[in-house]
């Protein structure tokens, strides 16, 4: 496993503190849902922007897809 540091002010260290523990996470724990979440986003953003560069302006009702999937 990698150690990783990251340096910040004490104002933004308190606040990173007080946050991880209040929603009951070690600051490793928050600072690798934050980063892998922030790169999560990219990526899902991406795949949006080409969703909507390929869009054809197809689209199909609630019906239509359980129709298709046999629902």
């Amino acid at each position: 496993m990698a150690t990783m540091t990251l340096r910040i002010d004490d104002h933004d260290s308190e606040l990173i503190k007080k946050f991880a523990q209040i929603h009951n996470l070690s600051i490793s724990d928050f600072a690798r849902q934050a980063m892998l979440g922030k790169i999560e986003d990219e990526y899902d953003l991406k795949e949006l922007r080409e969703a909507i560069a390929t869009d054809d302006g197809t689209r199909f009702s609630m019906d239509e897809v359980h129709d298709e999937l046999g629902l």
